[in-house]
């Protein structure tokens, strides 16, 4: 026979969660999120009390909730289920097993008002500020790349993508169809190579792999001495890396260096750099038509062990938080970025917590 649930049967459940090491407690232990509450509330709307109705759910509350959502790359009817049958998620969220949880219609209105608002930029300057006053300073110079984040592929004629590139609507869509294909979005290759075959294996000529993508891309800069996302910019995919350098480059980093792969190297990049006094370390390309000269070789190598800790970022935002794109348009493809480089930020911090004080 079952034993009835006793009142503290959910505090010995949450303290065994704390004590097996709950990363999301670790996290809102660190950061206080009552931080963002100014912004949060300056970009929610809300409506006339005085007739009563039920009252909103708290900003910060909600705030919580879309991290989580990132987090853990769940849907928003994902993200209502998981936060009624997870003691951890109703935890970090703020929520007791008796108080009532955000729907998913709530959850979207919540995130659409930060994004027509252009909140979630402002929170992220706020964040970004708390860094700074922690001690944790932009030193060491800083690396800048880009990366593919995909989204929903559009099915769709010859004629109608180049309409759509010249910035124009089909001719005979429905206005259905023109909000449920994203057309802000773009076609571009990812290029690669084939892995070298094992040791014993006979060697071929290295293989280019080109790999079609539709998306966004999401250009960031790092700081070298701590890691965190410090400016970063969301264009269509197709959008050169290059080309995006002056908005990704952090006039507050104590050191000149700019580490950056062969796609900033460009005359018009390094006037930039030169003008600001700071220091290309680009990497170089192979000549056209001939091997790759030692000297150069060793410095691409000496450059990469540096530039490299970008890639970090990414494989944080795309592959352990899943970071895709499933809305429609640029407005909402920038929100979801940005969502991600902050929760980036928020658990470098409580890494750094963790190890100790900043450098």
């Amino acid at each position: 026979m079952g034993r009835q649930p006793g009142f503290f049967d959910a505090d010995a459940r949450l303290a065994a969660l704390s004590a097996a090491g709950d990363p999301l407690e670790r996290l809102r232990a660190v950061v206080d999120f009552e931080l963002f509450r100014p912004d949060l509330e300056a970009a929610i709307a809300r409506g006339d009390r005085s007739r009563g109705g039920r009252p909103p759910y708290d900003a910060v509350l909600m705030f919580r909730i879309l991290v989580l959502q990132t987090l853990y790359t769940l849907s928003d009817d994902q993200t209502e289920y998981q936060l009624r049958d997870r003691l951890s998620f109703m935890r970090f969220a703020g929520l007791a097993l008796h108080d009532a949880v955000p729907d998913a219609k709530t959850i979207w209105l919540f995130r659409e008002q930060l994004t027509r608002t252009g909140a979630l930029s402002r929170l992220f300057e706020r964040f970004d500020a708390l860094l700074r006053e922690r001690g944790y300073l932009a030193m060491g110079g800083q690396i800048v790349d880009a990366t593919v984040v995909q989204a929903r592929r559009p099915h769709l004629s010859k004629d109608e993508k180049q309409t759509i590139r010249e910035g124009g609507i089909p001719s005979g869509w429905s206005k259905a169809r023109t909000r449920q294909v994203d057309r802000d979005g773009r076609w571009t290759i990812k290029r690669g190579r084939k892995a070298p075959p094992p040791e014993g294996v006979q060697r071929q000529a290295a293989a280019e792999i080109a790999v079609p993508m539709f998306g966004y891309k999401n250009h960031i800069g790092i700081d070298r001495a701590h890691g965190f996302i410090r400016r970063f910019t969301v264009t269509h995919a197709a959008r050169h890396d290059g080309s995006q350098l002056t908005a990704v480059l952090d006039p507050a980093n104590t050191a000149s260096d700019v580490w950056a792969d062969t796609a900033y190297r460009g005359q018009a990049n390094l006037a930039v750099l030169a003008k600001r006094g700071l220091v290309a370390q680009f990497q170089r390309a192979k000549p056209r038509g001939r091997p790759m000269p030692p000297h150069i070789a060793r410095g691409n190598a000496t450059r990469a062990r540096v530039r490299s800790r970008v890639e970090h970022v990414f494989a944080a935002t795309k592959v352990r938080m899943g970071l895709v794109v499933r809305t429609i348009g640029l407005a909402r493809a920038t929100a979801k970025i940005t969502l991600a480089n902050l929760a980036y930020n928020l658990t470098r911090l409580a890494w750094w917590q963790c190890r100790g004080a900043p450098a």
